[in-house]
């Protein structure tokens, strides 16, 4: 295993964001249609907020809906605003931190993805996910 690969080297770098102001159930469409947990909510170009999918389904029952169907009509969205739900006290990492610090961060924290930053500007996200799929490479 080597020991100083940079996060860069598993994170996702092509991002799908959300705005601020974006409504939950644009939300919703975009975890189901690309298969995703965790999206950074941006305004006015910098990282404000996480979004998970889990964060939605605490308000609602939208694991209840049909996962083919993408015209979620869920009253419980109109009355939340994205900014409402996310998480707003983000921890960030930078591109170069190494997988390890990453990998001690997330199992020290209670969250399971990380935006990676880099002067100020989201360059990736990294996940659990990536970290197990590192780890299974190795093997």
């Amino acid at each position: 295993m080597k020991k100083r690969m940079p996060v860069s080297s598993i994170m996702t770098k092509n991002v799908v964001t959300l705005n601020s102001t974006d409504d939950l159930t644009t939300a919703e469409r975009l975890f189901k249609q690309k298969k995703i947990r965790h999206i950074p909510v941006v305004k006015d170009n910098k990282i404000i907020g996480m979004l998970s999918y889990t964060d939605l389904l605490r308000i609602s029952f939208a694991d209840a809906v049909d996962d083919d169907d993408n015209e979620v009509e869920t009253m419980v969205y109109n009355m939340f605003t994205i900014e409402q739900v996310m998480a707003k006290k983000l921890v960030t990492v930078g591109a170069s931190d190494t997988i390890k610090e990453v990998a001690e961060i997330l199992a020290s924290k209670e969250f399971h993805a990380l935006p990676v930053v880099d002067n100020g500007k989201l360059v990736g996200i990294v996940t659990t996910t990536d970290l197990i799929n590192y780890l299974l490479e190795q093997f």
